[in-house]
């Protein structure tokens, strides 16, 4: 969970903080440091091995051929369905607009380094778009982004307000609505679809991990909870997805602690963790969030061995079953630093889709942890790892999701 703040063109271009390495990732504690278009990015670790697998790196361009399912998609275009790609520089490779014009690819996440200004970024979207237009599956890529507010925007423009300066003003309600809808201005006017916001997250202590570079509304849950939902119901009626993150709760996670960089345990009690953490998460719910992001810190009250985001019980029984939530999951990013010990990029796609996530956010800029994290999943689905009708149930929630999106 990583900030920088950009000046391009004038323009403020914040890299984000909630969930993906450090440097220009996503990460728990922003670096102020600028960042350039053109910076490189540090390769995630593989940490130990997990589950056996194939998982040998793919040419730039997917077989075409391969056992057809009753979709008419190939066990690998169905696998790409689950991945966001990211890129690293201005210019989206010639791998990336294969792998979409094949219909292997579920969407691409920006970072600052992706963008120069708003008409270059416009521009690239164009390609994309048209890769897809070019594909066998006709819904929309998901084009994604960290557009919270404050320091946290990748794009110039709306909100300028982070959340806890929203949560702080004199009339919270109205300022988290403007949020809202200013962030769905910002993203469509560039043509990207997603936001990987709001955070739902509530701080236990100022100036703790979340708090601290204002990324939460409040200490009070049920202010959070309220601010939170406005936010989700502006943007989304304004056409833009919204992803409340990072369930069950990051507000807990003292300063200095980063799940980007390393294992993060969260000792709070059950009782707490669905009295406070939790608790902003049923009116996001209610408010009809298209997508929820489940952190990567382990969370001992629920399951004390495994993160969040590879936890069936965090997943499937405390988001799906006790909160009903029956949209699309998001994991974190792949290459975060707590999942040093679950080994490779597809050996974590598949831990994730056994826990029960949708979609695997790959967000190291480097095409490759897509497409290793692509086989991964195909593999699983033709040896039985994964389950058929779970991994059809999750095609069908992005499906849903991408059909109500331009």
């Amino acid at each position: 969970m990583v900030v920088a703040v950009v000046l391009v063109m004038v323009a403020v271009v914040g890299l984000e903080v909630a969930g993906r390495h450090t440097g220009q990732s996503r990460g728990s504690g922003p670096s102020l440091a600028a960042a350039s278009p053109t910076a490189t990015t540090t390769a995630s670790p593989t940490g130990s091995p997990g589950p056996t697998m194939s998982a040998s790196p793919v040419p730039s361009r997917y077989p075409s051929a391969g056992p057809a399912t009753g979709t008419g998609l190939t066990a690998l275009q169905r696998a790409g369905q689950r991945i966001v790609y990211s890129y690293q520089g201005l210019t989206p490779p010639a791998s990336l607009l294969q792998h979409i014009r094949d219909g292997a690819a579920a969407g691409v996440i920006f970072f600052g380094e992706n963008i120069a200004s708003t008409t270059q970024i416009a521009a690239v979207i164009g390609q994309l778009r048209q890769a897809q237009r070019d594909s066998p599956v006709h819904e929309p890529l998901l084009l994604m982004t960290d557009q919270e507010g404050g320091q946290v925007r990748r794009l110039p423009g709306q909100p300028t307000l982070s959340e806890r300066q929203i949560g702080q003003s004199a009339d919270p309600a109205a300022q988290a609505s403007a949020a809202g809808t200013g962030a769905a201005a910002t993203l469509a006017g560039v043509g990207m679809n997603v936001n990987l916001a709001p955070v739902m997250d509530v701080f236990y202590t100022p100036g703790n991990a979340i708090d601290q570079y204002g990324r939460s509304y409040s200490s009070d849950a049920n202010t959070v909870a309220a601010l939170g939902a406005d936010f989700i119901t502006a943007q989304q009626t304004a056409g833009i997805a919204a992803t409340a993150k990072h369930f069950p709760g990051l507000g807990s996670m003292p300063a200095g602690q980063n799940t980007d960089t390393g294992p993060v345990t969260l000792s709070v009690s059950l009782a707490a963790l669905r009295a406070r953490d939790e608790l902003p998460y049923p009116a996001a719910i209610a408010a009809g969030v298209r997508l929820v992001m489940v952190s990567w810190a382990v969370y001992p009250a629920l399951d004390a061995t495994s993160p969040a985001g590879l936890s069936r019980t965090v997943v499937q029984s405390e988001l799906r079953g006790r909160l009903h939530y029956t949209g699309v999951t998001v994991t974190d990013a792949l290459e975060a630093g707590a999942l040093n010990g679950y080994g490779t990029a597809a050996q974590r796609a598949v831990l994730a889709a056994q826990a029960g996530m949708d979609l695997i956010l790959c967000a190291a800029r480097d095409v490759t942890q897509g497409e290793n994290a692509t086989v991964g999943l195909a593999n699983a689905l033709a040896t039985g790892a994964l389950d058929p009708a779970a991994f059809t149930a999750a095609l069908g929630r992005i499906d849903a999701l991408r059909a109500g999106l331009r």
